[in-house]
């Protein structure tokens, strides 16, 4: 069929040149009559509002058949006979594969409207444009909608030829980029029965996953949606998503199936709604019946838009550039080719191809633009099938899910609301148990010892199991009861009809990655090369590894335990402090105390006992200075801190030192060859032998009996000298022997106790929260009293009280305190005695040294001026300046200020002398020779002084 389209207005056929192009569809398709509508609309509607244009399109039209090798013999021959400048279609992808081959040859440009594989790319051909969207671009929208709601696990249903399976490989890598799993891909025979089509349905239905992506058209796929309506499919909790194959002529189907599709998902390009578009509905509509009178409720597709919009592009093309020659280059043809040789080279194509890539118009379907030869789509809509199409949201590389394209939100709550399979209007949580009549078979493990994890009792009649217990069983019970649903399981022992395990840990766990489990509870922790096969939930019990000895005897003491207390250097500075104190004290109290009198050796032993016996505080010296009282009250505070310091750390020495332990450091161990003990099965053996201990010095428990008698046993006779083992039964075995055994370091690093499920289990995310919501309430401690409690009586013997000495660190604040104060006592006391003696330092008679020398003979003499000596005769006693005494008197030559002060001043001579009043007092006759009263004389007291002093000699 050739049809030409020229201008109606008054230009003459002869001004217009018409460029032949061609048109590959299946003529007799519902399809390819829809498009072929659309293609001759739009080149009238182009022409006619550019009539000024000089070239037209003159359309060649081949019949594809809907067949592979027809639409490429349609080709061969518009390349050939017709020699087109250009293909339109075909519609198919398959069809479309070769045909670009034979572009990509000729240089003629190739314009799909409706091939959609993600194969045909302009990377293999420069030639092909593709006017509709790439199937894979729709990836990104799905995964979007899966990540929203949160779904782990999603099953790719898909046709079983080159349009189902060319999407599949994008859109599992969209969905592992965002951590979801493919378990299973099913693939359908465009060809299959019913019955092949239910069989593969059923095996859907006996999967966990309930999360569906229908990648097909809808010939097929209309079956599929009415087989998994009959069979519980689009039951509540089950997720459909379907791609644009069938979501863009999803008015195409009958209502019937309509109704097996209820609260589908539908994902596809968005198509604003503007008023050409309506328009151009209500005239195509009135055409195409014109037309196709025999053909009635035929809806206007996706694809008839897009060939209308490709039309126009390419229309646009030609006029563009300027095609003036038609021919075909083929000079390199040679007389022998075959018709797939025999055409040349288009002389326009390398302009026609450059035209095309530049085309930009605002077309039916939105903004038409080619990027390397792909239509860009600006979004994708998002359609809920629920009594007909409902839009949702839409999706768009920039901004994700939003429920208007003028918003900017990622988040599931940004769509309207859904109505899933079922009528639900609560989001399904993407998988459900298996509906097989099937129960979970949950394996654990089967041990002789540490019965409060886990405990399986076996008949000794029939050689099964009858019971299960222990504390792991009861928190998995609990945290099951948790889950918003129900799960249905058994407990499957481990282990063989005798009582005896089957394997080790590692070997249970690995029954989990071969099928054998659907999950493991029991005393299973979290490692690394256990997490290679097996998912594990978060942690309910405590973490790590650590080792665990027994403790030193306490009848065992050091002689010199006393001095542990206080570190050396704090001994040191007591001692220190000690004897400065006394100095101190002396130097307040000597000139006024006559407890601090007497000969050198006197004073300095009454000094240091003074200051040593506060240690005790049973010093019987008075003190009578001020300043002496305040330093003796500062100190005595840092005496009693010190004391009661001492006596705590002696006494936590003497009782709490029974439980240090033996071995504190795993060199140790390694270097004296000792053995250690560790529990069967556990993958602490592994964490031994990286430590460096000889394999033949490791021991095996499978109790807390056994490894306290092998404690007992000790090293040399067979036993062990350290255990390691986990935290929780390290702990068990202490509670069980009070005040024997200790864990110190090191730890080790472990995650603690887990359930076990298969890698990529949906149960795993769901089971972790149910734990979170277990130990962070009052369930988990009323599991743990039920079973450890008993074990709690004793002192928790789990940390170690170690009393270590106190040191200067700790104190060298009341040090500061005590030393200012006795510093600052020291130098007001000096600062007064100098300012009251300072005429002695200023005589000007003696010489320097013999002004020192007497200042120092008064510092050590009694300060006769002090109150405690002027009360003592109950009168005041005055001493006779030397100055005035006469040449006879008992009173020696000096200074006037020394007498005042001097011991020997108060000398009583009777008749031979009698003292004079201090600086001459105007009350007393100088002359009187009046002997002194009976009772003052019996109230002195008659001492020889202590030294007598000397006047200087002149100089």
């Amino acid at each position: 069929m050739i049809l030409f389209f020229l201008t109606n207005t008054a230009t003459s056929k002869n001004t217009t040149i018409p460029v032949n192009v061609g048109l590959v569809l299946d003529i007799n398709g519902e399809d390819g009559k829809i498009a072929l509508s659309c293609i001759n609309m739009s080149l009238s509607d182009f022409y006619n509002s550019n009539s000024h244009y000089k070239t037209r399109l003159l359309l060649n039209t081949r019949d594809s058949k809907g067949d592979v090798v027809a639409a490429a013999a349609a080709a061969l021959d518009l390349l050939n006979n017709v020699q087109v400048q250009a293909i339109l279609g075909p519609e198919k992808s398959m069809q479309t594969n070769f045909i670009i081959q034979l572009g990509n040859k000729s240089q003629v440009p190739i314009l799909s409207f409706s091939a959609t594989s993600p194969s045909l790319t302009s990377i293999r051909s420069p030639y092909f444009f593709r006017g509709s969207l790439n199937d894979s671009s729709q990836a990104g929208a799905i995964t979007a909608i899966i990540k929203a709601f949160g779904w782990r696990e999603a099953v790719p249903i898909y046709v079983d030829n080159q349009y189902g399976e060319e999407m599949i490989p994008s859109l599992t890598d969209a969905l592992q980029a965002i951590d979801t799993r493919v378990p299973y891909r099913s693939v359908i025979s465009p060809l299959a029965t019913d019955d092949q089509i239910e069989k593969e349905l059923y095996k859907l239905f006996t999967m966990q996953t309930r999360v569906f992506i229908l990648h097909m058209l809808p010939s097929l796929g209309s079956r599929i949606f009415e087989k998994a309506n009959e069979i519980g499919l689009m039951n509540k909790g089950c997720v459909w998503i379907m791609t644009d194959g069938m979501t863009n002529l999803l008015r195409t189907l009958e209502p019937s199936v309509i109704d097996s599709m209820q609260g589908v998902i539908g994902v596809g390009p968005h198509v604003p709604k503007t008023k050409a578009l309506e328009n151009f509905r209500v005239r195509w509509k009135r055409n195409f019946l014109q037309e196709n009178p025999s053909i009635v409720d035929v809806e206007l597709n996706i694809f008839g838009l897009l060939a209308y919009d490709a039309t126009r592009a390419l229309a646009e093309a030609v006029e563009k550039a300027g095609i003036t020659s038609f021919g075909f280059d083929k000079t390199n043809v040679s007389r022998n080719a075959t018709d797939l040789e025999a055409f040349g080279i288009s002389q326009n194509g390398p302009k026609l191809l450059q035209a095309l890539s530049s085309a930009r118009f605002k077309g039916l379907t939105g903004d038409y633009i080619f990027v390397d030869g792909q239509l860009q789509s600006s979004a994708f809509e998002i359609i809920n099938v629920n009594n007909g199409a409902r839009g949702v949201g839409f999706w768009t590389p920039e901004k994700g899910l939003t429920q208007k394209l003028s918003s900017n939100s990622t988040t599931k709550s940004k769509l309207k609301p859904i109505i899933w399979p079922g009528d639900s209007t609560s989001d399904p949580k993407g998988w459900e148990v298996p509906t097989n009549e099937k129960k979970l078979r949950i394996g654990v493990p089967v041990k002789k010892g540490f019965s409060d994890f886990v405990n399986v009792t076996i008949d000794p009649k029939t050689q099964e199991p009858t019971s299960v217990t222990g504390y792991c069983v009861d928190v998995f019970k609990a945290v099951i009861q948790e889950l918003p649903y129900a799960v249905a399981y058994d407990f499957v022992p481990y282990g063989q009809p005798d009582g005896s395990s089957s394997g080790s840990y590692n070997d249970l766990v690995y029954q989990v990655f071969l099928g054998e489990f659907d999950a493991v509870v029991g005393d299973i922790t979290i490692v690394f090369n256990r997490s290679n096969y097996v998912d594990f939930t978060l942690p309910y019990t405590e973490s790590g590894v650590s080792m665990i000895v027994p403790i030193k005897d306490s009848k065992k003491r050091n002689a010199w335990v006393f001095l542990q207390p206080l570190t050396w250097d704090l001994w040191v500075t007591c001692f220190c402090f000690f004897i400065f104190i006394g100095f101190v004290v002396w130097v307040l109290e000597h000139r006024v105390n006559e407890d601090f009198r007497g000969p050198a050796g006197q004073q300095v032993g009454t000094s240091f006992w003074f200051s040593f016996s506060t240690m005790v505080f049973s010093q019987r010296e008075r003190v009578i200075s001020n300043l002496a009282r305040i330093v003796v009250i500062v100190w005595c505070f840092v005496v009693l801190i010190l004391t009661q310091s001492y006596t705590a750390s002696l006494t936590s020495l003497l009782t709490v030192q029974q439980l240090q332990p033996t071995i504190t450091d795993v060199k140790m161990l390694i270097k004296r060859g000792d053995n250690v003990g560790y529990q069967k099965g556990s993958f602490v053996l592994g964490i031994l032998k990286q430590l460096g201990f000889d394999e033949r010095k490791l021991v095996v428990y499978n109790s807390p009996e056994d490894c306290h008698e092998l404690f007992q046993k000790g090293s040399v006779n067979g036993g062990i000298a350290a255990a390691f083992d986990e935290i929780p039964y390290m702990k068990l075995l202490i509670g069980q022997y009070c005040s024997k055994y200790a864990m110190i370091e090191p730890k080790f690093k472990t995650a603690g106790f887990g359930f076990v499920f298969p890698l990529h289990s949906p149960l795993v995310h769901d089971v972790s929260k149910a734990i979170l919501n277990v130990t962070e309430g009052d369930k988990m401690k009323e599991i743990e009293d039920a079973w450890f409690k008993k074990h709690s009586s004793c002192p928790d013997a789990s940390t170690v009280v170690s009393s270590r000495s106190l040191g200067l660190n700790s104190f060298w604040g009341l040090f500061l305190i005590a030393g200012v104060a006795a510093i600052l006592a020291l130098i007001i006391f000096m600062a007064v005695f100098i300012h009251q003696h300072w005429n002695v330092l200023k005589n000007s008679e003696s010489s320097f040294l013999s002004r020192i020398r007497f200042f120092l003979k008064i510092f050590v003499s009694r300060d006769l001026s002090a109150h405690i000596f002027k009360d003592k005769g109950g009168m005041q006693v005055h001493s006779m300046d030397a100055t005035e005494a006469s040449p006879g008197s008992c009173y020696p030559a000096s200074p006037s200020s020394y007498s005042q002060h001097a011991d020997s001043h108060f000398c009583f001579c009777g008749e031979q002398g009698t003292p004079r009043t201090e600086y001459g007092n105007s009350n007393h006759n100088p002359n009187s020779q009046a002997q002194a009263p009976l009772e003052i004389v019996s109230a002195v007291e008659l001492t020889i002084p202590d030294q007598e002093i000397a006047t200087p000699s002149s100089s």
